[in-house]
């Protein structure tokens, strides 16, 4: 059985081709199709298309989302008729049941959108890890999401702290992280001090601009409804009604951790993310994250989210880089441990 796909897109009309093969086709063509090409009526009506049987073929036209809903729909029949017998009634059944277990997917979907970016793209948490980091961050005034980079730590937190905003729960954002010199000293970089850090900051723009557009996102920044600073600027401050986010936690010293905690006032929400594997501190400095899981991981009010590498949502090789990188370590703690044997 062959299945050719026509779908329209822009008003043009496109053709793509598909291959379903049925084996012995007799039974199985006339599961699918039914009595007087019944089923595919039925088809046409639920899955909104047009669909008509020629010869061996079966051609699908319409929209390109609802004609590739319904191909998919067909393989997982042709795949079930490669063990089993249907009759064209039962075919039917499971159009209706896939047709409702899609719409409750789109349900479950849209209550599960975060925030409408303003290229119209809905932020939705994507793996079960991330479903109970946006959970935790709902629930609790204090949430730490660590794990590998590519999880979306920072950008749920960013698009949890832009929907705060939005319906009015807080009246800022602050976000920042720690100014850690990976090779350059400050002061030796050009510029003032606001110039100096920016680099370090920098992805907390991106994440930023990638939700709101440049405008609205310039205009919120100057009038300080969102703040960017370096961790050292919280210093001294009481921040109250505010949604903030320390990101590369790793990198906050034992005394800078415990000062920005203590910093956090009435009505505010604070997620701080980090990975622990990937800290910059000089090595006679202890990592403020680290201590932090160990000294509050029992308070209430405050949840710890673990992220793994298979939470990474950037390109498919960013998980395979982070797995390389962890058994190359391990093959070289267990030779260290052998040698020392």
């Amino acid at each position: 059985m062959q299945a050719i796909l026509y779908y329209t897109k822009k008003g043009m009309t496109e053709r793509v081709e598909e291959r379903l093969d049925l084996g012995s086709f007799d039974e199985k063509f006339y599961a699918i199709v039914g009595r007087g090409d019944e089923n595919l009526k039925y088809f046409s009506q639920i899955f909104d298309v047009k669909i008509s049987a020629k010869g061996t073929e079966i051609l699908i036209r319409g929209e390109e989302d609802k004609v590739k809903v319904l191909y998919n729909f067909l393989k997982d029949v042709i795949r079930e008729l490669a063990h089993s017998t249907l009759t064209p009634q039962e075919v039917r059944e499971r159009a209706k049941n896939y047709i409702s277990s899609k719409e409750q997917d789109q349900k479950d979907q849209k209550e599960e959108v975060i925030l409408i970016t303003h290229r119209k793209k809905a932020i939705v948490p994507k793996t079960h890890t991330q479903r109970i980091y946006v959970d935790a961050i709902k629930n609790n005034d204090i949430v730490f999401g660590i794990g590998p980079a590519g999880t979306g730590k920072t950008y749920l937190a960013m698009a949890m702290a832009l929907a705060h905003l939005k319906s009015n729960k807080i009246s800022k954002i602050i976000l920042t992280r720690p100014a850690v010199e990976a090779g350059e000293k400050l002061g030796f970089l050009p510029g003032g001090i606001a110039e100096k850090v920016d680099p370090y900051l920098r992805p907390l723009y991106d994440a930023l601009y990638d939700m709101v557009d440049y405008d609205k996102a310039s205009y919120m920044l100057e009038r300080n409804i969102i703040e960017i600073a370096p961790l050292a600027f919280m210093r001294g401050r009481t921040l109250n009604d505010a949604f903030i986010i320390l990101d590369e936690a790793q990198n906050s010293t034992k005394e800078q951790m415990k000062m920005f905690l203590t910093r956090i006032g009435f009505g505010s929400k604070v997620v701080i993310t980090g990975d622990i594997t990937q800290i910059d501190l000089p090595r006679r400095e202890q990592s403020g994250l680290i201590e932090a899981i160990k000294v509050l991981k029992d308070i209430e009010g405050i949840s710890f989210v673990w992220f793994k590498d298979e939470d990474v949502v950037r390109h498919p090789i960013v998980a395979r880089i982070i797995k390389a990188y962890e058994e190359f370590e391990r093959s070289k703690e267990e030779q260290d441990i052998s040698k020392e044997g």
